[in-house]
């Protein structure tokens, strides 16, 4: 029978690398396979038919989510810009509890602390401007009112984004609704 050879393309010294090479990987490969598994010696192999106890897993920390929160200069916008679309593609409404912000998503929701007399107003993004460059955010007229912000024009404020299940939000948008809060109690 006829022996057939296949070349691989390496020819002298580059053939005794690569076999050199290959011989050191086995090796390798070989010893890590029989290495010891840094159990303590002198325990007994698990008896057979039952499996070996899971490897040890190191509990990581619970990550704490950032709460993110932006403090800076709030100002009103108004009455010129009443009716207008915003970004959102609503008509602007003054007497609305909205804002406009660079950029935070369209809807979000964020609670807005005025840090000088700690009013706090809930009010919903639904535009991007015009900001001017040293603001925050621009309130409508209603928001700038309940934060004690519409006389002075500007204010230092917080803000800080409120999910839909916030129970002080649901407060506020039923008081915005001007309907009395009915509480029931169940007495046993």
């Amino acid at each position: 029978m006829k022996r057939t050879s296949f070349r691989t393309g390496f020819t002298g010294p580059q053939r005794s690398v690569r076999k050199f090479a290959t011989g050191l990987l086995m090796m390798g490969l070989a010893l890590s396979a029989s290495a010891k598994d840094g159990s303590p010696s002198g325990t007994a192999p698990p008896a057979s038919g039952t499996a070996p106890p899971p490897p040890a897993v190191k509990a990581k920390p619970a990550v704490k989510p950032k709460h993110w929160f932006e403090v800076g200069v709030a100002s009103w916008y108004g009455a010129k810009f009443q009716g207008r679309a915003t970004a959102g593609g609503e008509l602007f409404d003054m007497n609305g509890m909205t804002c406009a912000h660079r950029s935070l998503p369209l809807g979000t929701w964020l609670r807005v602390t005025n840090l000088k007399n700690h009013k706090t107003a809930f009010v919903r993004v639904n535009d991007r401007g015009p900001i001017l460059e040293d603001r925050i955010v621009d309130l409508s007229f209603a928001a700038a009112q309940s934060l004690g912000l519409e006389h002075i024009g500007l204010g230092q404020v917080r803000l800080e984004p409120v999910s839909l299940s916030d129970p002080d939000l649901a407060l506020a948008m039923v008081a915005q609704l001007q309907m009395p809060v009915a509480f029931v109690t169940h007495e046993r």
